[in-house]
């Protein structure tokens, strides 16, 4: 015989009340650990312990749930314990709505303490100066490529990476009137302006597009004037008072962006090696014949993959540049260290920005 609908939820009802009690005896148990660790110095924080246990969760999760929805889940359940020790402060592009606030949730989970930032200049000085623990900056989008300003700032900076986060990013054109009629002027940060150029060609050609600091902040100005619109998340449309006018309009409709988690080196030091790691570098090499080709020669000779290389000028004026390059792996490999000894032989400049997890494929 089939259940009701009330006899159904008593017993949601009655699963609810055993989950809280397991969650506050687990909250229990990571307080001891805590306690532990304030004693002997270790870090509240341990993203790779935090990723080994929801690894296992998947492995052993044989019910409906969704394995993207596992980590999830237990992504909060572990922020809101690490919180009963101290959250974590993060830096981030502000203000509330952005992407970069999605990026630091889905990383850090939601609660940590938010410490927004006007800029990826100041998300930096931020991390540096200690104010935040950890900053998360953009770095590449799957569309307009490396985000130059983030590269930039890595270079003279005392952080260093130890993780990274990537979403499929669904921009929506947000204004106070569901309609898209009567739009004299469309604020975005620059890169999502160019994200969605054709579809703002086509459907808004006399529309002004109008630069703002971030996606969230151009949802505070459309949220001022009737006649203005924004590029932006639907959690910038929620917290700005906004209808969403036309969704998903980027032109790319796999548009991903990746983030960075930074942080200073005696705040966490660099993750130990998980069998799916990459490691990133700047370098440079004098300009001569042939040199870029034999940074190339260690990785081949010692079978390490290079997933990426970006070239930035050093501006120098002598037409000179640093190269950044993720590689597959990690230092504590034989195979790698000895690549990255020959390629350090190699430079003129050389400097390991950090080795991390590759974040799972969800």
């Amino acid at each position: 015989m089939a259940k009701t609908l009330p006899e159904l939820r008593q017993q949601i009802d009655a699963v609810d009340l055993e989950l809280i009690t397991l969650l506050n005896r687990r909250a229990n148990l990571a307080h001891e650990v805590g306690e532990i660790k304030k004693l002997d110095g270790s870090a509240v924080f341990r993203p790779d312990r935090e990723n080994q246990v929801i690894a296992n969760l998947q492995a052993n999760n044989a019910g409906p749930l969704k394995q993207h929805s596992v980590a999830i889940i237990w992504r909060e359940i572990m922020s809101a314990c690490r919180a009963l020790e101290a959250a974590q402060r993060v830096a981030y592009l502000g203000p509330a709505g952005t992407f970069s606030e999605q990026a630091a949730i889905q990383f850090f989970g939601g609660s940590m303490a938010r410490v927004l930032c006007v800029s990826i200049d100041e998300v930096f000085r931020a991390t540096a100066a200690g104010s935040a623990e950890y900053g998360v900056v953009p770095i590449e989008n799957s569309s307009e490529g490396v985000i130059s300003r983030s590269l930039d700032l890595l270079l003279n900076s005392p952080l260093h990476i130890i993780g990274e986060t990537s979403f499929l990013v669904r921009h929506n054109l947000l204004r106070l009137e569901p309609a898209l009629h009567d739009i004299e002027a469309v604020y975005a940060h620059p890169q999502a302006l160019a994200q969605c150029q054709d579809w703002l060609t086509t459907h808004l050609p006399k529309a002004e597009r109008r630069a703002a600091s971030s996606n969230a902040e151009g949802a505070r100005l459309a949220a001022t004037n009737p006649a203005w619109a924004a590029i932006a998340s639907e959690r910038a449309g929620s917290e700005f008072g906004l209808h969403v006018a036309s969704f998903a309009i980027q032109d790319d409709a796999f548009n991903r962006t990746r983030f960075a988690v930074i942080c200073l080196p005696q705040t966490l030091a660099a993750p130990q090696a998980t069998g799916r790691d990459c490691t990133s570098l700047i370098v440079s090499v004098v300009n001569r014949p042939g040199a870029v080709h034999d940074l190339l020669v260690p990785l081949k000779k010692h079978g390490v993959s290079m997933t990426r290389f970006e070239s930035r000028p050093a501006r120098s004026g002598q037409w000179e540049y640093y190269f950044y390059i993720d590689l597959a792996g990690h230092p504590a490999q034989p195979n790698v260290s000895a690549a990255l000894d020959e390629l350090r032989a190699l430079c003129a400049f050389y400097k390991l920005l950090g080795t991390y997890p590759v974040e799972a494929d969800v």
